[in-house]
C-alpha cells in the first residue's frame, strides 16, 4: 500500500503524488472502499484509484539505476508519461548531488 505524500508511476497517469486516501461508498449504507487520490505532476490532474483491485499499473518511482537504464531504451522516445518520470528521477538526483 502506498503511502500519503509517496511519489509513485502509474502507467496511465504518469509521475503521481498520493494526495490522499479516502473511503467512498456508492450508497450510505454500502460497503466503503479505499482509494488512493492521485494528483499528477505535470498537468494537474486528480484521478481516484481503488487500493484493491485496481486496473492501473502502480509502482513506486523508478530508482535512479532504472531510470538510468531506461533513457537509453525505445519506449523511453515513445512514451510520454514514461520520459517525463525518467526525467524527473534523474532530475531529482541530480539536484540532491549537488546540494551535498
Amino acid at each position: 500500500m502506498f503511502q500519503k505524500k509517496q511519489i509513485i508511476y502509474s502507467e496511465t497517469l504518469g509521475t503521481c503524488v498520493v494526495d490522499n486516501i479516502v473511503s467512498l461508498s456508492a450508497t450510505k449504507r454500502g460497503p466503503s472502499i479505499q482509494y488512493y487520490v492521485l494528483k499528477t505532476m505535470f498537468d494537474n490532474k486528480v484521478s481516484y484509484i481503488p487500493v484493491e483491485h485496481h486496473q492501473v499499473v502502480l509502482r513506486d518511482m523508478f530508482t535512479v539505476g532504472e531510470a538510468k537504464q531506461l533513457k537509453d531504451s525505445e519506449q523511453y522516445k515513445k512514451d510520454k508519461h514514461l520520459k517525463d518520470a525518467v526525467d524527473y528521477v534523474l532530475k531529482e538526483t541530480v539536484g540532491k548531488e549537488e546540494q551535498t
